[in-house]
């Protein structure tokens, strides 16, 4: 185990977890992530649930800064939240958005958690992002198609904007567009060069980092107090995953030592005789039950360092098991009665919404992940063909 976390010190893709962080708290704590609110408030508003669709779409692109649920969270129920209820918007279905939406801040890169898996299942973290991107990107579809089905079928859970706010000149609507694209022009600046093999995963990091405080400089919201949060913030956080990380192997080097894993295998494979899918499916609905009341690192401690072994060992592939292991933390958060997410929501949410309206908030965009958790366990190719064809070019 000692020698296990000696290892890890000297692992160089691990400057990615400081890199990422710093990136989304300067971007949050600057509110350049404000501007994404407002471009997809001004360009969504007029089409009914249209202010429902942009706060996944800015859910998307937080996840695309931060790499955390709690970011996306924070973000969406203290800007969008207010917003969406004034407007009319059934309060049930606005906090099913924002926890729905939030909770992509796990699977979509650059996702924390998949370099936390990728650390304790050996496996590179490029690869692991790129495959969080296609499942990630088809989640917030079914996300978006099954808010436009339900207020076309009942228009008064999200109504248009009325005609004097959607009267707003076009130079103002283009002002928008471009201050709230310019975190995806970030996101791009560090991502396109690392797809194209022209940069390192911790190059990429980097450029990423320093793009997120150059634009808070130039836009002259890089004050002392934005940069010691963010650099406060990010130390903290960093530190609190190392330790995760340490615990981890530390389990991990007694699980082997015990022979635990082999033990588990021969359980489950000789002696009951079940199926490696059977297997798979049982692991899968242990971290649902867990993720009532644990959260995700908690979870990789307790359960990866004995689940990742198995799962190699029952042939199959540790990329594709990473992003269904991810999917199923994001259903575990926000499955009543303990999920974290629901918790949370109540902590930032007016009093008006109660912990009951967002216990029955949660029940439909579950359902959407569960059917996105089954496609990507059908058809492994939805995780596994972008990675693939990138680091095959």
């Amino acid at each position: 185990g000692f020698a296990a976390a000696m290892k890890l010190m000297k692992w160089y893709p691990l400057l990615t977890l400081p890199m990422f962080i710093f990136m989304g708290y300067v971007l949050s704590e600057s509110k350049i992530a404000d501007d994404l609110y407002k471009m997809f408030h001004v360009w969504m508003g007029g089409v009914r649930g249209g202010l429902a669709i942009g706060t996944i779409g800015l859910m998307v692109l937080i996840s695309a800064m931060n790499g955390l649920s709690v970011a996306g969270m924070a973000i969406g129920a203290t800007i969008a939240l207010p917003e969406l209820l004034k407007r009319g918007y059934d309060k049930r279905m606005v906090t099913g958005v924002i926890q729905a939406g939030s909770s992509l801040g796990i699977l979509v890169p650059p996702s924390v958690v998949l370099v936390l898996y990728a650390m304790i299942a050996r496996q590179p973290v490029g690869q692991l992002w790129l495959a969080g991107v296609i499942p990630g990107l088809m989640m917030a579809a079914m996300f978006i198609l099954y808010i436009v089905i339900r207020c076309w079928k009942n228009p008064a859970l999200g109504p248009a904007l009325d005609a004097a706010e959607r009267d707003i000149p076009m130079a103002e609507k283009l002002r928008l567009l471009r201050s709230g694209l310019l975190p995806l022009v970030i996101f791009a600046v560090m991502m396109v060069p690392f797809v194209n093999g022209w940069t390192s995963l911790v190059e990429s990091s980097a450029i990423g980092a320093m793009s997120a405080f150059l634009a808070a400089v130039l836009k002259g919201r890089m004050t002392r107090e934005v940069f010691e949060n963010s650099v406060r913030n990010t130390l903290g956080i960093t530190c609190m995953f190392m330790w995760i990380i340490l615990a981890a192997l530390a389990f991990g080097a007694v699980f082997d030592g015990l022979g635990a894993v082999k033990a588990i295998e021969n359980l489950f494979t000789d002696r009951l005789g079940l199926n490696p899918w059977v297997i798979l499916i049982l692991m899968q609905l242990s971290f649902i039950l867990m993720g009532t009341f644990l959260d995700d690192t908690a979870m990789l401690v307790i359960v990866a360092p004995l689940y990742v072994p198995l799962v190699g060992a029952l042939g199959f592939d540790l990329i594709w098991y990473g992003i269904l292991y991810t999917i199923t933390c994001q259903i575990a958060y926000m499955t009543p009665p303990f999920g974290y997410n629901l918790f949370l929501m109540r902590a930032m949410a007016p009093p008006e919404i109660s912990i009951q309206d967002i216990y029955r908030s949660i029940g439909p965009f579950v359902l959407v992940m569960f059917g996105a958790l089954i496609l990507v366990m059908v058809f492994p190719q939805l995780a596994l063909w972008l990675p693939d064809y990138v680091y095959s070019n």
